[in-house]
């Protein structure tokens, strides 16, 4: 029922003049959401896009947080009604003043104005969290990789990136399991597309081939038909498969190892899609450390088709 009423709100959203175009990326920490958001702020330009994190309404800062009963992943230790609240301002093209929360030190800075852009990108642990929050997107994602990538991933950029030791982040990951169970993976459930980057079961690849992609298409937006374009693409396939709940959905195959050219191959296809002038954009699939991946060009290809098909 929540997902009706959810479609039911945002088709009354459509009524709203001048109106952006609002994607939400949601997931548990260190899932993708930075990466993906990154390729696809490119793509669209800063003139056309703006992105915000929801992890900026963390509650309280790193200090705080070491003497509470719970972690950033449990609703109480972040401020959800304010950033409902921003959330709608900005599906109805009004400026928000941001929190700003800084990861690297684990506090606070100086709040920021954002003005509504043609497109929206909101990425962060909560934002499929509520139904008043998911009622102002047009697309829903949810990355949801295997538990043992999301942790690796996760020690590296903390202890990277953030100035965490080692121990430290093994502590707060096993510290957060419960709460992720309760409050951050039910949202995989609520969103139109699920993102999986992993390694083929039933395949042995090489330690260096890049993860392949598997994206849930469910039927609560319009997809694409890639049947045809993916005729010819023995690395790509769309089959039809059974979702967590039984239900029937699209699941789209991106293979680690496909070809550089039969991946561009693809993206040109689906750009033609939507029949619009111009190359496909540049800057999808560039990781982190400069490497290009075909799975990861093509999630965000089609998550760029939806954006552009909603506008």
């Amino acid at each position: 029922m929540d997902a009706v009423v959810d479609k039911a709100l945002r088709i009354v959203r459509a009524g709203a003049v001048s109106r952006p175009v609002m994607i939400a990326i949601a997931g548990d920490s260190a899932s993708g959401k930075t990466t993906i958001t990154r390729g696809l702020v490119q793509a669209l330009g800063p003139d056309n896009c703006v992105s915000i994190c929801v992890d900026d309404y963390h509650r309280y800062d790193r200090a705080e947080r070491r003497d509470l009963p719970f972690t950033a992943l449990h609703p109480d230790c972040n401020h959800l009604d304010i950033m409902e609240q921003h959330l709608q301002l900005l599906a109805s093209g009004q400026p928000i003043l941001k929190p700003v929360y800084d990861h690297r030190t684990g506090e606070f800075c100086r709040s920021e104005r954002v003005e509504p852009n043609r497109y929206i990108i909101v990425e962060g642990l909560f934002p499929l969290y509520s139904k008043l929050a998911r009622a102002c997107f047009d697309v829903t994602v949810y990355l949801d990789p295997p538990e043992r990538i999301r942790r690796r991933w996760k020690l590296t950029r903390d202890v990277r990136a953030r100035g965490y030791t080692r121990p430290e982040v093994l502590a707060e990951m096993n510290r957060r399991i419960a709460e992720s169970e309760a409050y951050i993976q039910p949202q995989r459930s609520q969103a139109d597309i699920v993102v999986r980057f992993a390694p083929i079961p039933s395949r042995d690849d090489l330690p260096a081939t890049a993860l392949s992609a598997e994206l849930v298409l469910r039927p609560t937006i319009r997809h694409p038909d890639l049947s045809s374009v993916l005729a010819d693409h023995p690395s790509m396939r769309l089959k039809l498969c059974r979702d967590t709940d039984g239900r029937p959905v699209d699941t789209l195959h991106v293979h680690g190892d496909v070809a550089e050219e039969e991946s561009r191959t693809l993206e040109k296809a689906i750009w033609a899609l939507l029949d619009r002038a111009g190359d496909v954009p540049d800057g999808l699939g560039l990781l982190s450390w400069g490497k290009r991946s075909g799975p990861l060009a093509v999630t965000q290809l089609l998550l760029l088709f939806h954006m552009l098909d909603a506008a």
